[in-house]
């Protein structure tokens, strides 16, 4: 039933779209777009309880804090695992977006990966409330992120995406504004930097940091055989594990996509089982159509052209794939906005 006081309310207040992900939060404001891009990342005092730093300026704390300072990421595979820490983070992005202006109660819409327990719904809807929000509506990630690359996902015909994220790569089919068939894979961007990571522990005897294997793999970090990336070097930083000193060491671009071939394997897996699962209505369409690939780890080198070779389909990286999700909640807003006012002018 339509509420007039609601329809008032959200014409004066800042709605948001969030895209909570384990490594990265983007937030968009009616109006203004995407706003607020930053790593969900919480530094914390532990004798006090006391938050000291939020997003970017708690990702430069991240492996240099002393031990009564904990840097946590409260999200863990696209879900809340610190539900209070989660709720100081969105509570800190509400803020800051705002202007720190008192009173703001902003509407919410919230991407979540696909197939997460109403239990995870729950948490990240309290969360949201708890921190703030009016009135929370949650959206699947890979229809927001669909919908945030322009697909017509509202037509009668077949379209794929897939949507790889820091902690759950999304792959979906969607036609009529729903997913017909759906997977959502546990490994993403930060499997990759751990595969990094272990690759250099196990072959060199090198220690280091989450964020130092980031660096790694988006310098030199590919996932299909390419001559020139493959003979580049690259220096890398770490402790050396025998001697306990610090050591420096020059790897080649062809080593690390062999390190990325696990994660990458599972991708694929994940792709060709939606695929077999597809109506064949809808699979000719996505022969025609092709695959679009969205969020962070599109942005890997040779991500369309493995997924090419591996389904037989055309593969387009969308523009700007990180900002995907977010802008499609954004999107969303926008219709539950028409609807109010297309309520409001029956009402």
């Amino acid at each position: 039933m339509f509420q007039p006081f609601n329809y008032l309310y959200s014409l004066f207040s800042n709605d948001m779209g969030i895209d909570l992900g384990t490594a990265n939060t983007l937030v968009f404001v009616k109006g203004q777009g995407v706003v607020l891009r930053e790593p969900s990342i919480v530094a914390i005092d532990d004798d006090s309880g006391r938050v000291l730093a939020v997003g970017n300026k708690a990702k430069n704390m991240v492996g240099r804090t002393p031990e009564k300072i904990r840097a946590v990421r409260p999200l863990r595979d696209g879900v809340i695992a610190d539900f209070d820490v989660t709720e100081k983070m969105i509570r800190y992005f509400i803020d800051k977006v705002h202007k720190r202006r008192k009173f703001v109660s902003p509407r919410m819409v919230i991407g979540v990966p696909y197939g997460v327990t109403e239990v995870e719904k729950r948490a990240v809807m309290e969360s949201a409330e708890h921190a703030g929000a009016r009135e929370i509506h949650i959206i699947e990630e890979p229809l927001a992120a669909a919908i945030g690359a322009e697909m017509p996902v509202y037509e009668p015909a077949g379209n794929m995406v897939v949507d790889i994220g820091g902690g759950t790569t999304e792959v979906a089919v969607i036609s009529m504004g729903g997913m017909v068939v759906a997977r959502s894979a546990r490994v993403g961007g930060d499997e990759m930097d751990v595969a990094i990571a272990n690759h250099l522990r196990e072959t060199y005897n090198l220690m280091i940091g989450e964020r130092t294997a980031e660096e790694v793999k988006f310098e030199i970090g590919s996932v299909f055989e390419d001559q020139e990336n493959d003979k580049r070097k690259y220096e890398i930083k770490g402790r050396d594990l025998t001697s306990g000193l610090p050591k420096t060491l020059s790897i080649s671009g062809d080593e690390i996509r062999e390190a990325l071939a696990g994660p990458m394997d599972i991708i694929i897996n994940s792709v060709k089982e939606t695929l077999e699962e597809t109506p064949p209505e809808l699979s000719a369409d996505i022969t025609d159509r092709g695959i679009i690939v969205t969020g962070g780890g599109a942005k890997l080198r040779g991500v369309d052209k493995l997924l090419a070779e591996n389904t037989g389909l055309p593969v387009t990286i969308t523009e700007d794939p990180l900002t995907c999700v977010v802008r499609g909640t954004g999107m969303y807003l926008e219709e539950l906005r028409r609807a109010e006012v297309e309520n409001q002018e029956g009402f």
